[in-house]
């Protein structure tokens, strides 16, 4: 990393202020170039920059000294005032100082590879940019603090311990140590699985607060599906006509409901069709149902119950549109909510229903979530080992101590310890420029 870099950190356009970052061990002598030296580290103060003669902007610069700043080389912040040409300006005469624009995500890689934060974090700290609803900002804040690397770490620490007790065995057979020693690690690992398996459990939860939850209106044609949708979402995105099959494909919308991000998608109604543009939007209907995190079944008075009771999940809520219209009459063990999007009764209800039904899914527990798939993948693949070392332990100690040795690497890969070279690009690439 001997490349001194430079990125805008403020959204690009008119505005008040825009920051531009510098890092690399050339900080302090472009900043002399520009006209901005003699700056104590930390205090911020108004320089005149200028390059060639030309003025660029009467400016707020800070500077920050290595290993005290974001990405733990010297660094510096140049605050200009937030017009176009006064951004390509100073963007000219850094690059003609031999300043390289910045890649996406390179900042917060190189306080990674600086050790000023682990992958994890670093993985916050994008997550934290994308948050749009409070539960996803609260999730990322966590990781970035680092409650999700401790845990993993005190994961480690108990392979760790399982995997001493196993080695001192066999290693020192003809010192005074304990008899069966190893056995003694078959606890440790028993507590270690039930803790892996528990993270593994909540990784859904995670991705859900920060992807979005998955919510999609299913039923019968002409059941009230488009009309829920848009009242829900508080637009007109889906065409609503008396004509059965006028949805024939999926609508989704983003939307936030009690804090958290959500997904709700318009379907097709489900009906057997001639039409091969119709029975297409039934079919991806049902995918998208089966990939739902929550299902509302939407029924209007007289439709038939087949549909619902074939494919229902008990957790699923039945709403019962048009009631205005006709008495509805139900029978088994999902919960029901009448509604009508004509007067707007059980709209109310059914929002509340379902802010409920996200904080009971998606609110936090003891485990801080987690929020990727490579993180799963890395903690089903060291459970998976950990199982295969207590199943080793009674029979061959030894070989328990090869799977003990693979677990705490695939944990320490999700942090960044060992062996992420071919990971990093891939994390990075995500990141905004500038950060």
């Amino acid at each position: 990393m001997t490349d001194t870099i430079f990125a805008l950190a403020t959204p690009p356009g008119r505005g008040a202020i825009a920051v531009v970052r510098l890092s690399g061990p050339a900080v302090e002598s472009t900043l002399a170039c520009l006209g901005a030296d003699r700056l104590k580290p930390r205090m911020a103060a108004v320089r005149h920059l200028v390059h060639n003669g030309a003025a660029i902007d009467q400016a707020l610069v800070l500077r920050f000294v290595a290993p005290h700043s974001y990405t733990g080389e010297d660094s510096a912040e140049l605050h200009l005032h937030g017009g176009r040409a006064v951004v390509e300006a100073a963007s000219r005469a850094l690059i003609a100082l031999g300043v390289r624009p910045a890649e996406p995500g390179e900042f917060t890689r190189r306080a990674f590879q600086n050790g000023r934060m682990d992958l994890a974090q670093a993985e916050a700290v994008a997550d934290l940019i994308d948050a749009e609803t409070t539960a996803q900002a609260k999730q990322a804040l966590g990781q970035l603090d680092g409650r999700l690397s401790e845990t993993y770490a005190g994961f480690r620490r108990d392979l760790l311990h399982a995997l001493a007790l196993v080695e001192a065995e066999i290693d020192f057979p003809d010192e005074e140590v304990p008899d069966n020693l190893a056995r003694t690690a078959g606890p440790v690992m028993d507590r270690l699985i039930d803790d892996l398996r528990r993270a593994i459990d909540t990784g859904r939860r995670g991705e859900r607060v920060r992807d979005g939850y998955r919510i999609v209106l299913i039923g019968e044609t002409n059941a009230g599906k488009s009309s829920l949708f848009n009242a829900l979402i508080a637009r007109e995105a889906a065409i609503v006509t008396p004509i059965a099959g006028t949805t024939r494909d999926v609508l989704d919308a983003e939307l936030v409901i009690g804090g958290y991000a959500v997904t709700l998608s318009d379907t097709a109604g489900l009906r057997d069709s001639d039409d091969p543009v119709e029975a297409e939007g039934v079919r991806r209907a049902r995918a998208r149902a089966d990939q739902a995190d929550l299902r509302l079944w939407v029924r209007a008075p007289g439709d038939p119950t087949g549909t619902a009771a074939d494919y229902a999940r008990t957790a699923d809520l039945i709403v019962a549109t048009k009631s205005d219209l006709g008495v509805h009459d139900f029978a088994g063990s999902m919960d029901v909510l009448e509604v009508s999007v004509t007067t707007g009764q059980g709209l109310a209800a059914l929002h509340d229903w379902i802010a409920a039904r996200l904080s009971r899914d998606l609110a936090g527990s003891d485990f801080p979530a987690v929020t990727r798939e490579r993180h799963r993948l890395r903690l089903r693949e060291a459970l998976a080992a950990v199982e295969a070392g207590r199943a080793a332990l009674e029979i061959a100690p030894e070989m328990a101590g090869d799977d003990l040795r693979r677990a705490a690497q695939d944990l320490a890969r999700v942090t960044g310890a060992i062996g992420v070279e071919d990971i990093l690009g891939q994390v990075f690439a995500t990141f905004c420029i500038g950060k």
